[in-house]
């Protein structure tokens, strides 16, 4: 789609690889680079636009002025998809994305073959959606552990809760700081398949805390989210500024953010 003749449009930031390594025998982290100012702008959320594994020359698209994607015409060959930033270093010009092996989607398979050289975009960022509270509770699959991490990172010292994290086995688990307060429990599939009922099942068997000052967030696949959000709002009666629940993937799709 063109914009309109007087529309401004920006080009889309470029991120270099300039190194990879495996986290877990699933979740594969690509260290990315740029210009100082646009890594401090992208994230915590950021719109990636992935090339095809086999292009060395993406066409990429451009941004508007009211932040529509405007891509350019024909095939293009690259896809859009949203994932957190696991570490962002202006200073160093570098962040970290984690991305999920699982499948293969354009993003897990751009990450499969991820080496220093190859590239990829940022078209936009946004935040978390999380917000201090007293007591926390965030729960979420593989996908959601780079928003998790970053949201025990910056709760306060004195922050309670518990954090749900489902992942396929003890080979999954990743190192996590956050306030002592905030008990971090894992949730292992074993032979279940991801999108199970597990993180639901989690939640739903959890005593409402006592008080208002209440924050939870949530992010797995579509339904699960759906179940845990339902559960939140009524028997937990949270009110909208309470919760941010989002579905980062779908059955039958890659097991990736928004994939």
């Amino acid at each position: 789609m063109n914009p309109p003749e007087d529309a401004a449009v920006r080009p889309v930031d470029v991120l270099t690889v300039t190194a990879v390594r495996d986290v877990t025998p699933a979740v594969r982290r690509v260290t990315l680079t740029a210009a100082a100012e646009v890594v401090a702008a992208a994230g915590p959320t950021l719109s990636l636009l992935v090339p095809r594994v086999d292009d060395p020359a993406p066409r990429w698209p451009q941004v508007a002025r009211d932040g529509r994607i405007v891509w350019p015409q024909g095939s293009h060959g690259v896809a859009l998809r949203s994932y957190t930033a696991r570490r962002q270093d202006p200073d160093a010009g570098e962040l970290d994305i984690d991305f999920v092996l699982h499948g293969d989607g354009p993003a897990a398979s751009w990450a499969a073959a991820a080496a220093p050289g190859a590239v990829l975009a940022v078209a936009s960022a946004a935040p978390l959606g999380a917000a201090p509270a007293g007591w926390l509770l965030l729960a979420g699959d593989e996908t959601a552990i780079p928003a998790i991490s970053r949201i025990l990172a910056t709760a306060g010292p004195q922050t309670r809760g518990l954090a749900l994290l489902e992942v396929a086995g003890p080979e999954e688990e990743q190192d996590l700081s956050g306030p002592p307060g905030v008990e971090l429990r894992w949730l292992h599939r074993a032979d279940a398949a991801p999108g199970s009922s597990l993180l639901a099942d989690a939640v739903a068997a959890l005593p409402r805390p006592d008080g208002e000052d209440l924050f939870a967030w949530v992010g797995a696949e579509s339904a699960t989210v759906r179940v845990v959000r339902a559960d939140l709002r009524g028997r937990w009666g949270l009110r909208r500024h309470q919760h941010h629940a989002i579905g980062y993937w779908r059955q039958g799709r890659a097991m990736s953010p928004a994939g």
